[in-house]
């Protein structure tokens, strides 16, 4: 059966989620605060967690950066819920590692769905435990990207569109979707930002000489690919 961990201070809601989701035949935990969840996840590792940006011990989005860095929960799919609605409140949730960012108050038929399709992703991507391209090899389940002996450290949002790029390469993108790949459609950046991650993942390929491999298709895009031009 699948689990669900929610990590939410608010006892109604909390309460509200945890019957939802058993009713939609899911396993479920829950935890009121920070140090509740800690234990809980190192005990027993969930299929997902719902996370609440502010809990009383600690904040969530610094819990969530915390469990990125652990090996073992690396891939594990996230879906912060929040009442900070603002862009740039979003953008930092999902460079810290979430996958998915729902504003309060919302809907339990969206949850329900973004959910479903977090474990479709995840359970997609598990599949493959490895990708390489032009010396550079991604690994799905370590969230290691290396290029011969050497690592490169990338952000979530840095690996999560280097993944795109070498599961799908030689492919132009606009930068319109890449935000929809990388970031989700629901969220409404402006599309420099792509931009802005594209300049920061060439930095971390330079570093091993691989930079060249991220091109910029003039009027279309961007791609990667090993052949020029």
């Amino acid at each position: 059966m699948t689990s669900i961990l929610v990590v939410e201070d608010e006892a109604d809601l909390r309460d509200m989620l945890s019957e939802s989701l058993e009713q939609a035949g899911y396993d479920t935990r829950t935890a009121g605060t920070v140090s509740e969840a800690r234990r809980k996840i190192e005990n027993s590792t969930p299929d997902l967690v719902l996370l609440d940006w502010m809990l009383p011990d600690a904040s969530g989005l610094q819990w969530l950066r915390q469990i990125r860095r652990m090996s073992k929960f690396t891939n594990l799919p996230v879906i912060m819920l929040t009442a900070r609605g603002e862009i740039d409140d979003r953008v930092s949730g999902l460079d810290s590692g979430a996958d998915d960012y729902l504003v309060k108050p919302f809907s339990l038929k969206e949850l329900h769905a973004r959910i479903r399709s977090q474990l479709r992703k995840h359970n997609d991507v598990m599949q493959q435990e490895r990708v390489e391209l032009g010396g550079i090899i991604l690994e799905i389940d370590t969230h290691r990207v290396m290029a011969g002996a050497h690592e490169i450290r990338l952000a979530p949002t840095e690996f999560r569109l280097l993944k795109h790029f070498m599961t799908h390469s030689d492919r132009v993108y606009s930068r319109g979707q890449l935000l929809d790949a990388v970031w989700g459609h629901q969220i409404f950046i402006e599309e420099r930002t792509v931009d802005v991650h594209i300049r920061r993942l060439r930095k971390a390929l330079e570093s091993v000489g691989k930079a060249d491999l991220i091109q910029t298709v003039r009027g279309a895009g961007y791609r990667m690919s090993t052949r020029s031009g």
